[in-house]
Order: structure tokens, then sequence, then C-alpha cells
């Protein structure tokens, strides 16, 4: 319930009006019945865009210590997230992969729109990043079919690192179905499902048109970051 009046009373006008979203391959998306989201991911504020262009609820694994903060705040926070459909899972654990799959494999268990970000954490730059398995697991555990999505010029409006947002106009495209159901049998095949990730990153990024890096986004993130400061804390000559 909490969903639908944080979508229908607040996101919805607000970044209809602001952002003016457009969409493309909304007929992928099925009326009803489960299927996995699996979009790039360029800013915050994609969680937000996805579920607003999208007219079935989507429900994406968070981080547990948005749910789990003191104060007003904190519980505005856990609030908010919930609102917009973040399931939380503790993601520190040595358990924590186990718990996200089980988490993903409810939803879908219960006919819902599961959406996931494979890069794992936002693109320091606007490239596109090696995928996490994840998305493979899921697919091939649930044989639920995947649609790729490419958020368009998000990035544009709260960069990373930026507090302020801007007004630029965004987009969301959504690709043809990625059926893995013949290979559901393999699902514990790490090179399948190595095979399967790369498989929905390049369908991502046919629609997005990025630029692919073969590393992980977090640890680029930190080099990106390491490099910096060194740039900032080298002598003057």
């Amino acid at each position: 319930m909490l969903y639908w009046l944080i979508k229908l009373l607040v996101a919805d006008p607000a970044l209809k009006l602001v952002l003016r979203p457009w969409v493309r391959g909304l007929d992928h998306v099925p009326a009803r019945g489960p299927a996995i989201l699996a979009s790039n991911h360029l800013s915050i504020i994609d969680a937000v865009v996805l579920p607003v262009v999208v007219p079935r609820r989507i429900t994406f694994i968070a981080k547990a210590e948005f749910f789990t903060g003191r104060g007003v705040k904190g519980r505005f926070s856990a609030m908010f997230f919930r609102g917009i459909g973040q399931l939380p899972v503790d993601r520190t654990g040595g358990r924590a992969a186990e718990a996200a799959l089980a988490g993903a494999l409810a939803v879908l268990e219960d006919g819902e729109l599961f959406g996931i970000y494979p890069e794992g954490t936002r693109s320091p730059d606007g490239r596109l990043y090696r995928g996490r398995t994840g998305v493979a697991r899921i697919a091939l555990r649930s044989g639920v079919p995947v649609l790729p999505v490419a958020m368009v010029g998000t990035e544009k409006v709260i960069p990373k690192h930026r507090v302020l947002p801007r007004i630029r106009r965004v987009g969301v495209v959504v690709g043809a179905p990625l059926d893995f159901s013949d290979r559901s049998a393999q699902a514990d095949d790490e090179t399948v499902v190595r095979a399967v990730t790369e498989e929905v990153m390049a369908a991502i990024r046919s629609l997005s048109g990025q630029e692919y890096v073969d590393e992980y986004a977090a640890r680029a993130g930190v080099n990106q970051q390491l490099a910096r400061r060194r740039g900032r804390d080298a002598p003057e000559r």
C-alpha cells in the first residue's frame, strides 16, 4: 500500500513534471507474472525513475543499513525505502549472497517483478562495468526471463558526489526478454553462470550504447578515488 501511495502521489507527479522521463520497450514488461529487470546503474535516482515508468511494482534489494537507522531520520529512511519497493538484505556477512538470492526468489515466486543492478553499484564514470553473477543465479534458479534495461541520462541529474540535482530529461529503454530456462539444470556450473551474466550485460550495453569495461565498478571507483587523492597530495614542482 505504501509503495503505491509514494508512487502515485509523490514520485509519479514529481518526476514526470520535472524530469519528463521517456520510455521505449515498455511492451516487453509482462502485464502479469514474474520477470527480472536487469539495469545499468548511473545515478541514485535510477531506483525511482524505473518504477515511475513501469506500471507494475518492482522490488529491489537494498543494503540493510537503509532500514536500521535511529531517530526520525532512520525511521523516515526505512519507511521510504520500503515504500519504493526495496528489500532489506544484509550484504556484509558471509551468507549475504544466499540471503539476497532467497529474497529475490521469494519475490519471483509471488509472481512479481524483481529489479537488480548487475554492476553491483553505481558506475563511477558513466561507463558500463563487469556484471556480478547474482542476476544469472537468480535467472537460472527461477527459470524467469530477464528484461535488460538501460537508464539514459540519469547520471546528468544527480552525478556521483553531487548533492543538488540538475534538471535534465531522462529515459528508460526496456529490451526483449532473455530466456535462460534451458540452462536451469546448470545453475551451479560457474562457467554457465558467468556466460549468462555476460549475455545480460551485452544486452544492456546494446540498449545503452555505453562503453564497456571488463572490471567491477566498485573496484574501479576505489581506484579512481585513490588516483584523485594521489593527485591532490602530490607536491608542487
